[in-house]
């Protein structure tokens, strides 16, 4: 009991690990749907 190992850390990678993912997740949606929603914003902004 004279030495317990710190884990402090280890959880504010992990927050950082899930933060990346759903980072990640995001670019590759609005990659694949940015020109569809470009589009219809076009035609809102043309019917104006």
């Amino acid at each position: 009991m004279l030495y317990m190992p710190r884990e402090e850390g280890q959880g504010l990678v992990e927050y950082a690990l899930i933060l990346v993912l759903v980072a990640v997740v995001v670019i590759v949606i609005l990659a694949l749907l940015g020109p569809s929603i470009g589009a219809v914003f076009s035609n809102i902004i043309r019917n104006i």
